[in-house]
């Protein structure tokens, strides 16, 4: 902390005392609001469209507003917001971003800046990390805008293009980026109008924002089409890049080196780049190519397509993890989303990695797409006319936030100490040390019936960490992207005495 902030506070403590005058006046309105029957409480909403069309601004409306929604929550929900959950929402409706503690009730926060906006008629999207979370938080909290007057809508992956629009059309819209991202594409391609789905990027309030905008800012979403392309040549690849010997090299070629075919002198076929996520043939590996296509020379212009192909075969086959980076049901291959733990059903690998994967694990080998509407979410979410964002996690990149976003990060305080304890990682030599240490902590804060929840990046080491336990007669139950429709049972049953959870990051942080 700076001389400065010492003196007159941090950024965060100035604005907080800037707004506190605001979060007095809603609080003070409590015995008020306590007062009024349902059916007053109701035609609040009512009354506050009026003003709006009176001429009123949202700012004008707020503390009377965020007090209506406060006396519905707790009628509700039984739930009442706390004086830094007021704070929270008014940080929210300026187009801010509250970094809030875990378990702080960010959804609960939501509900405030959710309404006021809402009251403009032109649509709230509150924006969360996957279904599960869409569902619970329309279900949830949709209970409180319901009361008060409002429509609220749900965005699931099975639902067909009406259901959609019908949900869009709400005052409040629960969906996920992904489906969020992927519906304004279509929209985007859409023919007639009648055929659109979504109604204008009015005001999104973004969960995890740093998740989305931070993490996944660069992720393009991309709609393809089938191209006209055979898909023998997928299968004669996978064939040839099994049989290939990866080489001992170091693998530091640069990507422009791969882009120009720059061969190798290390011994076997090919060299991995694990960072980059690259493959280069050696020469060795270029000569056994065009002897396998009997090719004169592979780097002739008409052998393009045959060294494109190859080298996804063998991206496929050493860089794409079954379990990890997709899994395979029902015959099909699925990503996971790296970020979410989650399958993305419908989604593809483009530029023919998935049907080289596919060649890999032996399934049908669907033909090849082209791109036809792409966006990453940075492009995206910067078409909102508004937005904000909650997260336990955001200062870090406050200032990332700042230059791509014109956001600002306010620090919202707890509302009681934090007695949480939060203990040193401890680091080992070997995998089979740390996950020695880990089941043995598992054990020990089980036999005190203690409920535990394991985190793991990737299915494979949840399954891993599930037969290490296994074989200790742990009980417990698994949550990754294998047994999602069995998700909000586990989730319900992770904090009951004695109760051992391994999830991957699907399970929301």
């Amino acid at each position: 902390m700076s001389i400065i902030d010492k003196i007159i506070g941090t950024h965060s403590e100035r604005e907080l005392r800037r707004i506190n005058p605001q979060v007095d006046a809603v609080m003070a309105l409590q015995e008020e609001m306590r007062q009024k029957t349902d059916a007053e409480l109701r035609e609040r909403t009512d009354h506050f469209k009026r003003q709006l069309a009176e001429g009123s601004s949202l700012d004008d409306v707020l503390v009377d507003a965020y007090a209506t929604v406060r006396e519905a929550a707790r009628r509700v929900l039984h739930m009442e917001h706390f004086r830094v959950q007021v704070i929270g929402g008014i940080i929210l409706h300026q187009g801010r971003i509250a970094e809030m503690k875990t378990g702080e009730g960010k959804t609960l926060v939501s509900t405030l800046p959710a309404y006021l906006n809402a009251l403009e008629g032109k649509g709230v999207h509150i924006v969360t990390v996957n279904d599960y979370l869409a569902s619970r938080d329309a279900d949830w909290m949709g209970k409180v805008h319901e009361f008060l007057g409002l429509s609220v809508g749900c965005i699931l992956n099975s639902m067909n293009s009406d259901e959609r629009r019908a949900a869009y059309a709400c005052d409040i819209t629960y969906v996920t980026n992904n489906e969020l991202g992927f519906d304004y594409l279509r929209d985007n391609m859409a023919i007639y109008k009648n055929q659109l789905v979504q109604r204008g990027l009015h005001y999104a309030i973004i969960d995890e924002i740093d998740s989305i905008l931070i993490d996944e800012a660069r992720t393009p979403l991309i709609i393809s089409g089938q191209s006209d392309k055979s898909t023998k040549l997928y299968e004669a690849c996978d064939l040839l890049a099994k049989r290939m010997e990866r080489g001992e090299g170091n693998g530091e070629f640069s990507k422009m080196d791969a882009l120009m075919g720059v061969e190798q002198e290390e011994s076997g076929d090919f060299i991995v780049n694990e960072k980059d996520k690259l493959i280069n043939l050696t020469a060795q590996g270029v000569e056994k190519v065009e002897s396998y296509f009997h090719l004169k020379n592979l780097a002739d212009p008409e052998n393009l397509e045959i060294q494109h192909n190859i080298i996804l075969a063998l991206r496929a086959n050493n860089l794409m993890h079954r379990d990890h980076d997709y899994i395979v049901r029902d015959d099909e291959v699925l990503i996971v989303d790296e970020f979410t733990g989650r399958v993305m059903p419908g989604r593809r690998y483009s530029d023919g990695l998935h049907q080289a994967i596919e060649a890999k694990e032996h399934v049908k080998v669907k033909r090849e797409s082209k791109t036809l509407a792409t966006i990453t979410f940075q492009n995206f979410f910067n078409k909102f006319e508004k937005k904000c964002g909650m997260t336990g996690t955001a200062l870090t990149e406050e200032q990332e936030f700042r230059d791509i976003y014109g956001m600002d990060v306010i620090e919202i305080p707890t509302n009681v100490p934090v007695i949480r304890q939060d203990e040193q990682d401890a680091v080992y030599k070997t995998r089979k040390e740390k996950f020695k240490a880990v089941v043995q902590a598992v054990k020990e804060a089980h036999e005190k019936g203690q409920p535990v929840l394991v985190g793991t990046i990737t299915i494979e080491t949840s399954e891993l960490l599930s037969s290490l336990l296994k074989k200790e007669g742990i009980e417990h139950n698994v949550l990754n992207a294998k047994f999602h429709e069995l998700e909000a049972e586990i989730i319900e049953q992770a904090g009951q005495h004695g109760a051992v959870t391994i999830a991957t990051n699907m399970a929301g942080r």
